[in-house]
């Protein structure tokens, strides 16, 4: 897919991914406990949007420039607006926060983040983003084997997937995380994130992972346009493993803002596998 995150952040992907985020963040802290979550790739963690590469796609005005000027938003989103609005001082939004900024926002007394990121230069920038959050420490290694390896084997631990597609593999290696996490850690929450390019690889990565994982996955799909073009990303899917009870409500209302504000004759479906 050559997925280089600086031409897409802000888009309307990184709000059904960061505002679920934020929503399961806080329905896992409300259970007694720390939390450790780990983020197999982290990226930069924070994006200009004033940059070159966000400039030429538009995707971030598209995307977060619309919600944040939107009244009609469901509370689902409100958090990942408020957390965009404190990043840039209640003004105008050149700044993004990636899924650690927002993870390292979130994070109680107790709690802990490790985010991976296996590219040396942004590895570094991410590094530079996190300095002086309290919880918070980085790798520069393979984050699904440091899933795999790292994962508590008891406690309240989130994963966060969310590869680049950039191998062939990927989504593979999303199907055995998935089940070396919960062969760890059978209560770990996984979320995975990925486009929607055409029905019969998304289908057949669902039904691998049901191969992989003994339980129920929550599905929630935000199909922007008819997939019709598996060249395009017509969309994009979150897929998750042990789904804290009521994560249904907040999933639907995301998906289904951001297809009818953000899409074009697109269709957002929720559903249990």
């Amino acid at each position: 897919m050559n997925y280089r995150h600086a031409f897409h952040a802000g888009n309307f992907a990184d709000l059904v991914k960061h505002a679920a985020l934020l929503d399961l963040l806080a329905t896992m802290q409300a259970q007694p406990g720390p939390l450790n979550v780990i983020d197999t790739h982290a990226g930069r963690g924070l994006y200009d949007l004033s940059g070159d590469e966000a400039q030429r796609s538009g995707e971030g005005e598209a995307g977060i420039g619309q919600l944040m000027k939107a009244d009609d938003l469901p509370g689902a989103f409100q958090p990942l607006r408020a957390a965009v609005s404190d990043l840039n001082d209640g003004g105008a939004t050149r700044y993004y926060p990636g899924s650690p900024l927002l993870v390292a926002g979130a994070l109680r007394a107790g709690d802990s983040y490790l985010g991976c990121e296996l590219r040396p230069e942004e590895h570094d920038a991410l590094k530079a983003a996190l300095k002086g959050k309290a919880g918070v420490k980085t790798v520069c290694a393979d984050g699904f084997n440091e899933a795999a390896s790292r994962t508590r084997v008891s406690g309240s631990v989130l994963i966060l997937i969310d590869p680049p597609f950039e191998k062939s593999d990927d989504y593979r290696r999303i199907v055995t995380t998935i089940s070396d996490v919960t062969a760890r850690n059978p209560k770990a929450v996984v979320l995975v994130w990925l486009p929607l390019k055409d029905l019969e690889t998304f289908d057949a990565f669902v039904r691998d992972a049901e191969d992989a994982y003994a339980g129920p996955l929550l599905v929630a799909e935000a199909r922007m346009r008819p997939l019709s073009d598996p060249m395009k990303m017509n969309g994009c899917a979150l897929v998750v493993a042990n789904a804290p009870a009521g994560f249904i409500e907040p999933l639907t209302a995301i998906c289904e803002w951001t297809v009818s504000r953000l899409g074009d004759q697109g269709l957002a479906r929720v559903w249990t596998a």
